[in-house]
């Protein structure tokens, strides 16, 4: 097993269930996937942008990502229907907890300026989304072969209530800001 699903077995889950008085494990606030999103609208042009977009964006992930393509045309934006627009990635899993073992503990202290990430980025549901504005900042990317990429992580959470889920990222080690 890996280190944050260590964590999330043997002393997280013990926490939550404690304090939202939970009977039965199974509905403890747990994390069901990952999904990674990044726009690749320059890569219409230029091939090599598109190809090296899709092996830095497997070299974050672990996994080869899916090509989203454009559902209309717009010609404003010289965007054809059909046209590959983003990639994205879902992870579930080992290369889930692999990849927020990474992102908590390696990549967001590596940002700029980090004081934290924001506390009002949950929906209704307790999920949590996470922009990073440069794919750089992940040990994996050569910043010489490529070009700046922003990055959104969606981390889909089975809780139910946003405090439930900000309750769970805070035990497992996400560094929110401070009020």
């Amino acid at each position: 097993m890996q280190r944050l699903q260590e964590k999330y077995t043997n002393e997280t889950l013990p926490i939550l269930v404690k304090e939202f008085a939970i009977k039965n494990t199974l509905q403890a606030p747990r994390i069901e996937k990952v999904v990674l999103n990044t726009g690749i609208g320059d890569a219409q042009k230029n091939k090599e942008v598109f190809e090296r977009a899709k092996q830095d964006f497997a070299a974050i992930s672990g996994q080869y990502p899916s090509i989203r393509k454009a559902k209309v045309s717009v010609a404003s934006f010289s965007l054809r229907k059909g046209s590959p627009v983003g990639l994205k990635v879902t992870l579930r899993g080992k290369k889930m907890y692999d990849f927020l073992d990474r992102l908590f503990s390696i990549v967001l202290p590596r940002i700029r300026d980090f004081r934290g990430v924001k506390v009002g980025s949950f929906d209704k549901y307790g999920n949590y989304t996470l922009g990073i504005s440069e794919h750089s900042v992940f040990p994996e990317i050569d910043i010489s072969k490529s070009a700046s990429r922003g990055l959104e992580i969606t981390i889909v959470i089975k809780s139910g209530t946003p405090e439930r889920s900000f309750r769970l990222l805070e035990l497992l080690g996400l560094p929110f800001e401070k009020k």
